[in-house]
């Protein structure tokens, strides 16, 4: 189930962009980017609606996922 960004409490989506950010040690380029440039990245990703957030009843789990990797 796709969680709309807007509905979570600002504090707690940035707490959940900080812990996707830390979990996925995603590739950022040809150089290393703040834990803040990387948090603003995936925010506009999610403003632009590339990312959404994806709630899984299965699992109890909330994650951040590419609109384009979902199936």
């Amino acid at each position: 189930m796709i969680i709309p960004w807007q509905e979570i409490d600002p504090e707690t989506l940035n707490n959940l962009i900080e812990h996707f950010v830390l979990r996925e040690g995603t590739d950022y380029g040809e150089r290393e980017l703040s834990m803040d440039e990387k948090v603003s990245r995936v925010r506009q990703q999610l403003e632009r609606g590339e990312a959404v957030i994806v709630y899984s009843e299965l699992h109890e789990t909330v994650d951040i996922k590419l609109r384009r990797h979902l199936g």
